[in-house]
């Protein structure tokens, strides 16, 4: 039998990947334009920093390394990237943004912030520290299990 409290953590659920996929589309739409695609831009962004190898970048936006080898592949053909060998370990590349990936990157957090509705600054911070708490909270749950304690 399913709880009240049940019921509404998986209308909560529902809400939640509704919100993410309309987010999503939003920002393909205004991505698109400018020649990027949202995994392209999380790469620009994890390098904003500074340079990183590709398991380090993998790593900080939590991706696999062979799926962003992809997505700096097609970064570094459009120039918005560079890739060039460590100097202390010449089996490494170090990957780093280009003049054109950090306009490129600043274009994409333009258009971005376009993207959504209009919402007063405390509601967006709210939202925000919520949802932090909430990934925060599964990524700590450790593997997913069904009923009885039985992985699903």
């Amino acid at each position: 039998m399913t709880t009240e409290s049940e019921r509404e953590l998986r209308n909560f659920c529902q809400l939640l990947s509704q919100a993410a996929r309309l987010v999503q589309r939003r920002q393909d739409d205004v991505l698109g334009p400018l020649g990027l695609t949202r995994a392209a831009v999380i790469a620009l962004e994890g390098l904003a920093p500074g340079a990183l190898n590709q398991e380090q970048l993998a790593s900080s936006v939590h991706a696999k390394s062979q799926t962003m080898g992809k997505i700096l592949a097609r970064l570094q053909l459009a120039g918005l990237v560079s890739r060039s060998r460590h100097p202390q370990d010449r089996r490494q590349l170090i990957i780093g943004l280009t003049g054109a990936g950090r306009e490129a990157l600043a274009a994409a957090q333009e258009a971005e912030a376009h993207a959504l509705p209009e919402f007063d600054v405390r509601g967006w911070q709210t939202l925000r520290e919520e949802l932090a708490t909430f990934v925060t909270s599964i990524q700590n749950q450790g593997p997913n299990r069904g009923p009885e304690g039985m992985s699903a």
